[in-house]
């Protein structure tokens, strides 16, 4: 017998011929606490997040998905759902709950003939970038290989080339869903519109995606890319050059800014690892040529101590920045957008930089615009478009007797950095504490987001999550 959370708020019992028969029903399977694959699905990217929940369901297609939603629907209980990725806030588990791992289903096919790609809800990254780059075709995503498909596109999802071809759900052009009530749809233009809209931003509120289909846009195998790495002492004037280059720039370029202590790279001198620094990233969506000449008043900046920008295979350079982000570290982030950086921006926000709790922990601003700030803020759920930088506080540490501190940080940098801020919000940047700014995520576009939940999920199934109330 095992007593888990229902959806009132109580808890349940369910037998263990209930979960016998539900696993002799799926071609996947079940993991009680106490199992090795039990264990090996609860543990998540960020081991700031320690949960337990009361069963694994592990689904390798619709039909697992279908049964495991149907079977948590009829026993009241809550489900979180794992795909394959960071999950920042940790809601792929929660303690006492029904977890739906859906990270064995990885397949990316893709046609070259239509420039499209079926993607399945559990592949990272580093895999659609593989199969698609073989074809010489890329779909924008995000910038980290370990990052998971689903969980980006159903957030939003920009990176490298979101200037030139637009956001991951610019690109999405249908996707499979498992609703609240068990039913099998087809969410596209023409089919559930309105889920379509809802699930391009509004996260996994609506139910499950067990398929995505991507338009591909032609790019590589090399593009213009690297990095330039320059002394923080130096930041408030490069950050303000970097704000009119960023602002300028053609829809082939993006350039982001890292500050954080630098890690000991082989082509920075040795007494430079450690110190704060400042570091331009820049990726060129474009022929080679046309980007050494977009590229010359970024590299013109400053004396250097680095200048690493060359051609570069396009996978190698999604994945440059795994080493930073591997598993297992302890992660809480905040995040701000900015429709400019104002010198007292940049002082408030190099204070910040100057007390950095960890030599793990960063914060980076991503400019984004092009593209992506040609569609409309009401033609998705994602509302903000226009041309910003996005700031995201990442705070990252090993030691758990640090856990404090670093909150501490991140949450005092984020304070002070509240006042030259939009409002608005990434919702993948956002840890669980922040409820209360499900308003800014989703801006003018929240009521009719509430509308869809309350159409497609009335009792709230899908509420570990940052969560929309049914309308």
């Amino acid at each position: 017998m095992f007593d888990l959370r229902t959806l009132d708020g109580h808890s349940a019992t369910v037998n263990q011929s209930a979960l016998d028969s539900l696993d002799a029903s799926l071609r996947g399977s079940v993991f009680l606490p106490g199992s090795p694959d039990y264990d090996a699905a609860r543990v998540t990217w960020n081991s700031i997040v320690d949960r337990r929940p009361g069963f694994v369901i592990r689904a390798l297609g619709a039909s697992d998905v279908q049964k495991a939603v149907n079977f948590v629907r009829e026993t009241g209980l809550i489900m979180s759902v794992r795909s394959g990725g960071h999950q920042i806030a940790g809601h792929a588990v929660a303690d006492d709950a029904v977890m739906l791992d859906l990270s064995h289903m990885r397949s990316v096919h893709v046609d070259p003939h239509t420039r499209t790609a079926r993607v399945a809800p559990g592949a990272v990254l580093a895999d659609v970038d593989r199969e698609t780059q073989a074809r010489g075709l890329v779909v924008p995503v995000g910038i980290n290989g370990t990052t998971g498909i689903a969980g980006l596109t159903l957030g939003g999802g920009f990176g490298w080339t979101t200037r030139k071809f637009g956001m991951t759900i610019d690109n999405l052009i249908s996707a499979e869903v498992i609703t609240a009530d068990g039913s099998i749809v087809t969410a596209s233009d023409s089919s559930h519109p309105d889920l379509f809209w809802a699930i391009r931003g509004g996260g996994g509120n609506f139910g499950v995606v067990t398929s995505f289909e991507f338009q591909l846009h032609p790019l590589g195998p090399e593009v213009l890319s690297g990095l330039v790495v320059h002394p923080i002492e130096e930041a408030p004037g490069l950050l303000a050059e970097y704000a009119r280059i960023a602002d300028a720039a053609p829809d082939e370029l993006t350039v982001w800014s890292v500050m954080r202590k630098a890690p000991p790279l082989p082509f920075l001198p040795e007494e430079w690892h450690g110190r704060e620094v400042l570091i331009f990233a820049a990726c060129y969506a474009g022929p080679i040529a046309d980007g050494e000449a977009a590229l010359e008043g970024l590299r013109s900046l400053g004396d250097p101590i680095a200048d690493v920008i060359s051609p570069h295979a396009f996978v190698d350079w999604q994945a440059a920045f795994d080493p930073l982000l591997t598993e297992g570290a302890r992660n809480y982030w905040k995040s701000h957008d900015f429709s400019t950086l104002p010198a007292k921006a940049i002082s408030e926000l190099l204070e910040g930089i100057a007390t950095l709790p960890d030599p793990a922990s960063e914060v980076f601003i991503a400019h984004v615009g092009g593209a992506m700030a040609r569609v409309a803020p009401d033609a998705t759920a994602y509302p903000e478009r226009s041309a910003h930088f996005i700031m995201n506080v990442h705070t990252r540490w090993e030691d758990p007797a640090k856990d404090d501190a670093c909150i501490a940080w991140a949450r005092a940098l984020y304070d002070r950095m509240t006042p030259h801020s939009t409002g608005s919000a990434y919702v993948n940047f956002m840890p669980a504490d922040e409820a209360d700014h499900m308003s800014g995520a989703y801006g003018a576009n929240g009521k009719k987001l509430a509308q869809i939940k309350g159409q497609y999920d009335p009792d709230n199934l899908f509420r570990i999550n940052h969560n929309i109330q049914p309308g």
